[in-house]
C-alpha cells in the first residue's frame, strides 16, 4: 500500500521561481584570507592520494535472465555535515534515474525520513520501514513501497531507527547488516541508493560497506569543504578493513549561489583537488527544490522546467554516462 501526500496545490506553479541567500562578509573574508588554502594539504593527507579513477560499465537493457545474475550500482549517498542536500539529491536523482528508465530503490536511512516525506510518504502510517531489515532481518522486498514516480521503490525510515545503532553495538555482523539486506534484492534493480544520516556512525559504516560507489554531496560553503577531510579518512578505513570494492563516484555541489564569490572559490577549489570525481553539473540554490517536499514531490513532478530539476537531470545523465 501507497501512503502518498496530496498532489500539488492549484497556483503553486506560479510561485517565486527561483531565489537565493546571500553570504555574510565575514565569511567572504575567511576565504579572501586564504581560509580554504590549508585544507589541500589536509584532505589528500585524509585520502585524497588513494582515490582511484572512475569505474567505467558498458551500459545496456538487461534480458530478465541477465537481470537475475547481475548486480545493479549501490550507490551511498553521504556527508556528515547536515544539510548539504543529501536527501534532495538522493530523492531527485533516484527520480530521473527512473525516468530514464532505470528500476531503482532508494533507501532511507537517516531516522530523520526526509528522503520518505520527500516522495510522499505518511511515516506516522508506516507499519514496516528499514529498521526492520537492519534489527529483525525482514527482506526488504517486503518492505519497499512504490512512489509516484514509474520504476521508482522507497524503503522507508521512521524515528525507531535513532536507536538501531546503539541495538546493533553488540550484534554480530553489525557492520554487513544492511549488506546482507540487499544482497538478494539487488539483482532485482538497475540502482540502488541510499540516504546516509547526517554523522559517521554505525548506519553510515552500513552503507559504506553495502554500497560500490560514493557519492559526496557539498554544499559551496567553507565548512562543508571542511567536513571532506574526515569523511575521506572515513571512506578510506571502510575500503582497507570492510569493503575493498568501494569507490569514489563522484562529488556534487550544491546549493551554489553564483553571486558570491565564495561559491566560486569553493568549486574552483574542489575542481583542483578532485578534478577527475567533481561532477559538471552544479545544483543551484533554488526556492522550487526547498517547496518540492512539502508537497511530497520530487522536483521533476514538481517543476520539472525550474533551475533545480535541470541540474539534476544532468546530474542524472552524468551517473548513467560515467556508470
Amino acid at each position: 500500500m501507497r501512503f502518498l501526500r496530496k498532489a500539488k496545490e492549484p497556483g503553486a506553479e506560479n510561485l517565486d521561481a527561483e531565489g537565493a541567500e546571500g553570504i555574510g562578509e565575514e565569511r567572504r573574508r575567511k576565504i579572501e584570507g586564504g581560509a580554504l588554502a590549508h585544507l589541500e594539504a589536509d584532505i589528500h593527507e585524509a585520502g585524497g592520494g588513494w582515490v582511484s579513477e572512475r569505474i567505467w560499465r558498458r551500459r545496456r537493457e538487461p534480458s530478465e535472465g541477465d537481470r537475475e545474475r547481475r548486480r545493479g550500482r549501490v550507490i551511498a549517498v553521504t556527508n556528515q555535515k547536515g544539510g548539504v542536500g543529501k536527501s534532495t539529491t538522493a530523492v531527485n536523482l533516484g527520480a530521473y534515474m527512473a525516468m530514464e528508465g532505470g528500476r531503482v530503490l532508494l533507501i532511507d536511512l537517516d531516522p530523520q525520513g526526509n528522503a520518505s516525506s520527500g516522495l510522499g510518504v505518511e511515516r506516522r502510517q508506516i507499519t514496516r520501514c528499514i529498521y526492520k531489515a537492519l534489527a529483525e532481518e525482514v527482506e526488504l522486498k517486503d518492505i519497499a513501497l512504490r512512489t509516484a514516480v514509474e520504476r521508482l521503490w522507497i524503503v522507508p525510515s521512521t524515528i525507531n531507527l535513532a536507536g538501531a545503532e546503539i541495538e546493533l553495538v553488540s550484534a554480530m555482523s553489525r557492520e554487513t547488516r544492511l549488506k546482507t539486506a540487499i544482497a538478494p534484492i539487488a539483482g532485482d534493480y538497475d540502482y540502488v541508493f541510499i540516504d546516509c544520516p547526517p554523522s559517521l556512525g554505525l548506519l553510515t559504516i552500513n552503507a559504506l560497506t553495502a554500497a560500490e560507489e560514493v557519492l559526496i554531496p557539498i554544499q559551496c560553503e567553507f565548512y562543508a569543504l571542511e567536513g571532506l577531510v574526515l569523511l575521506m579518512r572515513t571512506i578510506q578505513q571502510v575500503k582497507a578493513h570492510l569493503n575493498p570494492d568501494l569507490e569514489i563516484n563522484g562529488i556534487l555541489m550544491t546549493m551554489y549561489d553564483a553571486r558570491t564569490n565564495l561559491s566560486r572559490q569553493v568549486v574552483d577549489e574542489v575542481a583542483k583537488l578532485y578534478p577527475d570525481k567533481i561532477y559538471k553539473a552544479i545544483i543551484p540554490r533554488s526556492i522550487r527544490l526547498s517547496e518540492a517536499p512539502s508537497y511530497g514531490q520530487p522536483i521533476a513532478l514538481y517543476d520539472g522546467m525550474s533551475k533545480g530539476a535541470l541540474a539534476y537531470q544532468e546530474l542524472a545523465k552524468e551517473v548513467i554516462e560515467n556508470g
